[in-house]
């Protein structure tokens, strides 16, 4: 492998800095698992950024997203990190997603798209259920606009339903989420590394 990977965690949480996230707690747990193995991480809440609706890579009049898309761009594994709201994915995570379909328009000179080549896993915590749709619908986005989601490439936590406990309040992290997490780290180090050093082939 020619050089350090590099990891970024968009933290899709609706509630701004420095406000306590679990979506970031347990993003950051992945990360750690990423570090241990030597993988260079950072995590960003995009709510801390005024990232305007729209499907272009700069929505001009102030768009913070251009700031954010050269670091997605720029990292070799992307951990996507939403909470479950409403059953659903968040309103700021639906937005990375039309953000990022700006990409399916961005190709070199042998066809490939920017995001080809990188890995990406889903992370979503929340209070009731749902997260297995929300993988579902979060993977097939980003594995449209390029990523390649590694195998058992997810990891989530789901708290009892209707109660009021989050993730980040657990006395321990749970036993089945720990070793998830381990297992998304070095499925997606894994699969980054042969992805670095080997390039998928050009598309045309």
């Amino acid at each position: 492998m020619a050089g350090t990977l590099t990891a970024l965690a968009l933290n899709c949480t609706l509630k701004p800095s420095p406000q306590p996230s679990s979506t970031e707690k347990l993003a950051g747990e992945v990360l750690a698992e990423l570090e241990a193995l030597g993988v260079a991480t950072e995590q960003l809440r995009v709510v801390d950024y005024d990232v305007r609706p729209g499907v272009t890579a700069d929505e001009g009049d102030g768009d913070e997203w251009p700031k954010i898309r050269g670091r997605v761009v720029a990292a070799d594994i992307l951990v996507f990190a939403t909470p479950t709201w409403m059953g659903h994915l968040s309103s700021v995570a639906q937005r990375v997603l039309e953000r990022l379909d700006a990409e399916l328009s961005v190709s070199d000179d042998n066809g490939v798209k920017a995001l080809t080549g990188k890995i990406a896993v889903p992370v979503v915590v929340g209070n009731e259920d749902g997260a297995h749709a929300i993988i579902a619908d979060v993977g097939q986005a980003l594995n449209d606009v390029g990523y390649t989601i590694p195998a058992q490439g997810s990891t989530y936590w789901n708290g009892e339903a209707m109660q009021t406990v989050d993730y980040r309040m657990l006395d321990q992290q749970p036993a089945a989420v720990a070793a998830q997490n381990t297992v998304v780290a070095r499925n997606a180090f894994h699969l980054a590394s042969l992805l670095k050093a080997r390039p998928y082939l050009p598309a045309v």
